[in-house]
């Protein structure tokens, strides 16, 4: 479950170093209209890693007292940040 937690972190992460070069450069915007005002600000890519830790934290946790729960949610969000990366990294190329 650690791998697969770090995997998670590292995604979101990753999103947000390539979701800010993105938008420097005039290639794309961002999608999500709570995080459109920070995109440009140095408080995106904290907001980024602490909310990553934090659910890496959260789900850890769950993890303790529903071990298959936890499991089956953090697939998904791998899955679909991984599915982000792959998608920002297309608009790079």
């Amino acid at each position: 479950m650690k791998y697969l937690l770090s995997i998670l972190v590292v995604f979101v992460v990753l999103d947000g170093f390539l979701t800010r070069f993105l938008i420097d450069g005039g290639l794309a915007r961002e999608g999500n209209p709570l995080l459109q005002r920070l995109v440009g600000e140095n408080g995106f890519l904290i907001l980024k890693v602490v909310g990553a830790l934090l659910c890496a934290f959260i789900l850890l946790d769950i993890y303790r007292h529903f071990p298959r729960v936890a499991i089956v949610v953090t697939w998904c969000c791998v899955i679909f940040y991984g599915g982000v990366v792959l998608w920002n990294t297309s608009l790079l190329l």
